[in-house]
């Protein structure tokens, strides 16, 4: 890809507008110090010193988005209680359009608590329900995603197995996205993978594509290219990507075609996110016009910058433009 081609690429991503739907989730840290052993019991007493919130889950999807510039409006289910009015609040004050989040009060909003000390993470305090969600809160996202998809260009599903992707969801999703001539683009976990079949592209690591197909080959490089031509026939999708950290990214197509795009070598520090990061610069790389190949160039690029930051991270457009020239 051109350098002039890539700046136009990465510019007009100001002008996309997409949908997020999936699983919202808070990020909670508390950093401190380990100051001595507790008397109670043989564990570190850590006195924090800082603490603080940031987007999770499908909501870091939407920061991606909105770090690049995109226009986004967020489709999801929260708890009835503060972390959830927190999440919201947070992602409404960064230019997100929130009236698609749906309050259940059944359940709680995702919560990750991390403890760091001195820079290390000593501990994750998960407070979840994961069971799907009930076929009356379905029914609220299906509406919602009904009346939002003729504003956007493209429409993420963020899975994290949290319940949001239950059959009915995803397959409400891709017929909506299909019969309104948008983009649908999806990062799903391998439980849920084969309710997105009709999906223009699906993202996957390494791990969540051997897990999904059962099949060893994608950590060999010479069954990679049959090991990826099985399942995209099984997922019945138009595009699949297999994220391979170092060895940079795969892309499978229907119609039998396969492309190896090479990492983008960085000293790595933290992949923490960087899943969702490959997603929405993948996304907004197709809603300005791009193939999935020059869309997937601008990812590995974005992912490149991302990793070289500590905890899960976003990328400016600027940071995209400087990486071209590392």
């Amino acid at each position: 890809m051109r350098l002039e081609y890539y700046q136009r690429l990465v510019h007009s991503f100001a002008d996309r507008r997409i949908l997020v739907l999936g699983d919202l989730m808070l990020d909670e840290y508390l950093l401190g110090r380990a100051t001595r052993i507790s008397p109670e019991s043989p564990v570190m007493v850590v006195e924090v010193d800082k603490e603080r919130c940031v987007p999770g889950g499908a909501a870091n999807v939407v920061n991606n988005l909105l770090a690049l510039g995109a226009r986004v409006a967020i489709i999801g289910v929260i708890g009835q209680d503060l972390a959830g009015e927190t999440l919201r609040a947070d992602l409404a004050a960064r230019g997100a359009d929130v009236t698609g989040i749906v309050i259940d009060p059944s359940r709680p909003t995702t919560r990750k608590t991390r403890v760091v000390a001195h820079s290390q993470q000593v501990l994750r305090v998960d407070r979840e329900q994961t069971h799907p969600i009930s076929p009356s809160v379905a029914h609220c996202l299906i509406e919602h995603l009904r009346r939002e998809v003729s504003e956007a260009e493209a429409v993420v599903v963020s899975d994290y197995n949290k319940g949001v992707l239950t059959a009915q969801v995803a397959r409400a999703a891709v017929q909506i996205a299909r019969e309104a001539g948008r983009i649908l683009t999806s990062n799903p976990k391998p439980p849920n993978v084969r309710t997105l079949a009709g999906a223009k592209l699906v993202s996957l690591n390494q791990v969540e594509a051997q897990t999904t197909a059962d099949d060893p080959r994608f950590a060999d490089e010479d069954g990679l290219d049959e090991a990826g031509a099985a399942l995209i026939r099984q997922l019945h999708v138009e595009t699949l990507v297999v994220t391979r950290g170092p060895k940079g990214l795969s892309i499978w197509h229907a119609d039998g075609s396969i492309r190896h795009i090479p990492a983008h070598p960085v000293e790595v520090y933290d992949v923490a996110g960087a899943g969702d990061t490959v997603i929405s610069a993948i996304t907004l790389g197709l809603a300005a016009g791009a193939s999935v190949e020059e869309a997937a160039e601008v990812a590995n690029h974005a992912a490149a910058c991302v990793v070289r930051k500590v905890g899960v991270a976003t990328v400016t457009p600027e940071e995209l433009l400087a990486d071209w020239r590392l």
